[in-house]
């Protein structure tokens, strides 16, 4: 496969951060976008030297020369265009939350198994160097027995009962939107599930949680993860163990890392990119299918069912208080 043929679902904003990124990664193209009107198609096409534009996704999943669809559209939407690009037969990268349910998570990924086709979830934070290399210290032992895992992710969304973060029918609120970045940092540090769980939320008028605090223990570790639409957070990753501690500055996009014994700051890692980093998991895709390999070691779909798990523990939590 000389190149991959990129089908990309959704002029939004997430959809043109990921085909900016594109370029940097090798044996990938833009190949086809699909809206939901021929105009929009037709703009994001011109913008992003994208081959060919659609009004309607079925007829971008039916063309014979798109390898994989990228789905970048809001996440109550993702199960049904997933499970409709698995039986046109494509590949798919789909953004985070993959689905809003275990089930629903269930139901693609053993279609994708009984297909032979390669199904991810677009956990793009996994791929980062910065990441990486902070896991390997952790591996290492730099830091001894991991003892306090704590990241936190918020930013200000002004309330709008009509705006999709705030829509419950369009699975609105801050735990499927930001809290999926704290919990899936969490499990990329982690050696089992997190449990003990205790939850305090703040609900906004529309209904659903526009603030959350989670507090977990996995094994011996602690975990203290937040997420916001009221205020910025520190949006930083906090890896502690009894010798060390890591800081991963902006974690969920990820670009250096700071290792810390005691007080003193021992050593310091920056990928120094120039992209913004969505074209890593572009890359992985490639790779994969490229040996036909149709599960990411990195995203598994153990990954995606397990944060599945958890989001549905928290949100129950939430219903509850």
């Amino acid at each position: 496969m000389s190149k991959l043929n990129w089908g990309i679902v959704s002029t939004g904003r997430i959809a043109a951060l990921f085909c900016q990124d594109i370029a940097f990664a090798e044996n990938n193209h833009l190949y086809a976008v699909a809206a939901r009107t021929q105009d929009d198609a037709d703009v994001f096409a011109q913008q992003y030297h994208v081959e060919k534009a659609y009004q309607g996704y079925q007829t971008l999943f039916d063309d014979p020369d798109v390898d994989i669809v990228y789905i970048a559209t809001p996440h109550n939407f993702h199960f049904q265009q997933t499970y409709d690009a698995l039986m046109a037969g494509k590949h798919v990268l789909c953004e985070k939350p993959m689905t809003v349910s275990v089930e629903e998570c269930q139901i693609l990924v053993d279609l994708a198994k009984a297909k032979n086709l390669l199904l991810m979830e677009a956990l793009w934070t996994y791929f980062l160097p910065a990441l990486k290399h902070a896991k390997q210290w952790l591996d290492d032992g730099l830091i001894g027995q991991l003892k306090h895992i704590k990241v936190d992710f918020g930013y200000p969304i002004p309330f709008n009962p009509d705006d999709r973060a705030y829509n419950p029918q369009l699975a609105g609120g801050c735990l499927l939107d930001m809290g999926i970045y704290p919990l899936a940092i969490a499990n990329y540090f982690l050696d089992a599930d997190i449990g003990n769980l205790y939850v305090q939320a703040h609900c906004c008028e529309t209904g659903v949680e526009d603030d959350v605090i989670i507090i977990a223990k996995s094994e011996q570790v602690m975990v203290s993860l937040a997420a916001s639409f009221q205020c910025r957070l520190s949006n930083n990753a906090y890896i502690i163990g009894d010798k060390g501690y890591i800081i991963i500055p902006d974690a969920f996009r990820a670009s250096k890392c700071h290792l810390y014994h005691l007080d003193e700051q021992v050593d310091t890692f920056s990928d120094n990119r120039q992209s913004l980093g969505y074209h890593f998991e572009a890359e992985e895709a490639y790779r994969l299918i490229e040996n036909g390999i149709f599960e990411s070691k990195v995203v598994s779909h153990r990954h995606s069912l397990l944060l599945q798990s958890q989001m549905a523990k928290v949100k129950s939590l939430i219903n509850k208080s």
